[in-house]
């Protein structure tokens, strides 16, 4: 099968045939030059030149319209039959239409769909005929109207057919085009969900190994913690075996990881390599937001206590896309981050004051695909998230996040 870019190749031609297509103004403006240029002769066969300004107009307004056939053609259409109606009244008109009506008429059946292509074709041709049959003119003293009107239907079907043929040509090469397209797209998506079944399997195997090491290494503790008083030597075994596990399982967990990533997020890890922001960088935050212009205002209720890293990662993330939706689509307003820590959960709340249009949600949320991100991380630890407008104008999240405390205080509550 001819891939799509050969086909492209073909279709564009070379680069002569290039330039014509990125300038049809300018190369069709050199067509009507050569036009213009062949019908010279014809103004000086039989009599004197003729020398009157007006005749030279003409014939410029005759060949006018090859110029113009690829960006204005139904302009050049109506240009040449035009002069077709007017050349019985002055035979002049008729000079510099003779070779441009051919080129025009094939363009039509050329760049338009039949029935326009046909019209078009129609309309030419009836006018030429119409000015054979009235004319008087020295082109045509002494010759059979009849032979002319014969050899106008002879041109115009010929003119026709060729116009016709390439339109076909062109509309079948885009459909080859089409379609190595869309089959080299399909092949492209057949290697990728190729891989991603393949990633996937050794995934499932990955996890079952993970998984026997983890329970080697619960009943191996179970055993130890057994026999770590009554036989020491035994417990030092069973630790040894446990310590060589776990750094196996540690192994088999970052290929487990290696093998899940996408290609995307392993270049995305590759140029961002900093640890991830927590609690502690809350702090930084809102000051960041504060310099950007942003009122925000932090709150810290009850006594905090270390969090898991990725609740910690989870809570910050919230704040973020709140504070900065806030920052872009709320206006003048002022912002408030309240946290509170209780034995057994964190609430989270980001509010502001923002008022107007921007201050109105949608269906999905004034925070957008932000919103689903957020869900997805609270619903994770078992959490729930409320958005929406808050009474008096502005709008709220609110997130619960249930959690084993261990009880250790880290920092004071406070209000900063």
């Amino acid at each position: 099968m001819t891939s799509a870019p050969r086909l492209a190749m073909l279709a564009r031609g070379g680069p002569v045939h290039q330039w014509f297509q990125r300038r049809p103004l300018a190369a069709d403006g050199l067509l009507a030059l050569l036009v213009f240029v062949v019908t010279l002769p014809a103004l000086f066969i039989g009599k004197a030149p003729y020398t009157d300004p007006v005749t030279w107009l003409w014939v410029v307004a005759g060949v006018a319209p090859v110029a113009i056939r690829r960006v204005r053609l139904w302009w050049a259409t109506g240009i040449l039959v035009t002069l077709l109606c007017v050349s019985p009244l002055d035979e002049r008109a008729w000079w510099g239409g003779g070779y441009s009506i051919v080129v025009v008429a094939y363009t039509i059946a050329a760049a338009r769909p039949f029935r326009p292509a046909a019209i078009g074709t129609a309309v030419l041709w009836i006018a030429a005929s119409l000015s054979i049959v009235g004319s008087n003119t020295t082109a045509t003293q002494g010759t059979n109207p009849a032979t002319l009107l014969l050899f106008n239907y002879v041109l115009a079907g010929i003119t026709f057919a060729v116009g016709r043929a390439v339109h076909h040509r062109r509309a079948k090469v885009a459909e080859l085009q089409d379609r190595a397209r869309v089959a080299e797209e399909n092949h492209a998506a057949g290697i990728i969900q190729a891989v991603n079944d393949e990633r996937r399997r050794i995934a499932r195997e990955l996890h079952d190994v993970v998984a026997h090491h983890l329970s080697v290494m619960n009943v191996m503790a179970a055993g130890a913690r057994r026999t770590l008083r009554t036989d020491p030597d035994k417990a030092t075994d069973a630790l040894a075996t446990i310590e060589a596990t776990g750094r196996t399982t540690l192994r088999e967990m970052r290929r487990l990881l290696e093998v899940l990533r996408s290609d995307e997020e392993k270049e995305a890890d590759d140029k961002e390599l900093t640890p991830q922001p927590g609690l502690d960088a809350i702090h930084t935050l809102v000051k960041q937001m504060r310099d950007a212009g942003l009122p925000v205002r932090l709150i810290i209720d009850g006594e905090p206590f270390p969090l898991d890293q990725g609740v910690a990662l989870t809570v910050f993330r919230i704040i973020q896309e709140g504070l900065t939706n806030t920052l872009k689509h709320a206006g003048p307003a002022r912002s408030g981050v309240r946290l509170e820590f209780t034995p057994d959960a964190l609430d989270l709340e980001v509010s502001d004051t923002g008022v107007g249009p921007a201050s109105v949600t949608t269906g999905s949320g004034r925070v957008g695909h932000g919103l689903v991100g957020m869900r997805e991380r609270v619903a994770l630890y078992g959490g729930s998230l409320r958005t929406g407008p808050r009474p008096g104008g502005g709008f709220r999240i609110h997130a619960h996040i249930p959690i084993d405390a261990s009880g250790t205080a880290v920092e004071a509550g406070g209000t900063s």
